[in-house]
């Protein structure tokens, strides 16, 4: 078994990260194997070292340790931009212009008939870029998956879980191919300002890393029809996934890093032990 917690160092951690990291290193800790820790700062935009330092001191303090060196994705745009080619070399993927606006305008035309449909990354593509004539090189943009090419001659997306999806899926979770059309559509697998996505890096670097338990909460669990599709067509191992409750406020929202006030850090200062985090996630 191998586990990994994969912040994004764009904020403070707060109750929410401790129970993932925690949960993911006691699994590994109970199988007497190995616990990793990634950074996920593609988007340098946002992250900042400073709060990647944080990231360490918390992990720490809660008695987390994980190998070094630690894997980060900054480091690893040449590895994502080969798998990118691979996919363009195979005619699976186009640049796309749009921006949110005009895919929300596109998405809401009348002829479109109804609300516009919602997926894992928010609006389904309506297809707009997806039949204009190709460049012959992989240009350095914004880049699509088309998703029917993509899943010709395959019958069905299969992966384990060993959690519990939001309504409470589990074991064998087989998803029909015209679900990744209709729900999920052309998703981005290269943004813009990254040169890379969520979707593609998490998946190349689990790969790379040899994860065998995805271990994450469940607001991620729609995902998971994306990223075992990428794998197959990567001709990438596929994990087993382990999707667990979210820690949420009083009034019943899923924490963001926007709450300061549940941030690892602030419980820390008012003299909180890490036997107290524990306790306040449910775990003991």
């Amino acid at each position: 078994m191998i586990t990994r917690f994969a912040p994004s160092p764009t904020g403070p951690l707060h109750l929410g990260h401790a129970y993932s990291a925690l949960l993911a290193s006691d699994m590994a800790r109970a199988a007497s194997e190995t616990f990793l820790l990634r950074i996920e700062d593609i988007d340098q935009s946002r992250a900042r070292p400073e709060w990647e330092a944080q990231i360490f001191d918390d992990l720490h303090w809660l008695g987390l340790d994980w190998p070094e060196p630690v894997m980060r994705q900054s480091e690893r745009l040449p590895v994502y931009r080969a798998a990118l080619q691979e996919l363009w070399s195979r005619g699976l993927l186009y640049p796309c212009s749009c921006r949110r606006r005009d895919i929300l305008e596109a998405a809401s035309a009348p002829q479109e008939g109804g609300a516009p449909v919602m997926g894992p990354d928010g609006i389904v593509y309506p297809g707009t870029c997806r039949d204009r004539p190709l460049p012959a090189e992989m240009p350095a943009e914004a880049l699509r998956l088309n998703m029917r090419k993509a899943l010709d001659g395959i019958d069905n997306i299969l992966f384990q879980e060993d959690g519990s999806g939001p309504n409470g899926e589990r074991g064998t979770i087989d998803i029909a191919p015209e679900t990744l059309i209709g729900s999920i559509g052309d998703i981005v697998l290269a943004r813009r300002d990254m040169g890379t996505s969520y979707h593609l890096s998490v998946v190349v670097d689990d790969a790379a890393q040899g994860i065998s338990h995805v271990i994450r909460g469940q607001d991620l669990f729609a995902a998971t029809a994306i990223h075992v599709l990428l794998q197959r067509i990567l001709g990438l191992p596929r994990p087993i996934y382990h999707h667990h409750r979210l820690i949420r406020d009083d009034a019943g929202k899923r924490l963001a890093k926007r709450d300061d006030a549940r941030a690892i850090g602030k419980y820390r200062a008012d003299g909180a032990s890490p036997a107290d985090i524990r306790e306040m996630v449910g775990l003991r």
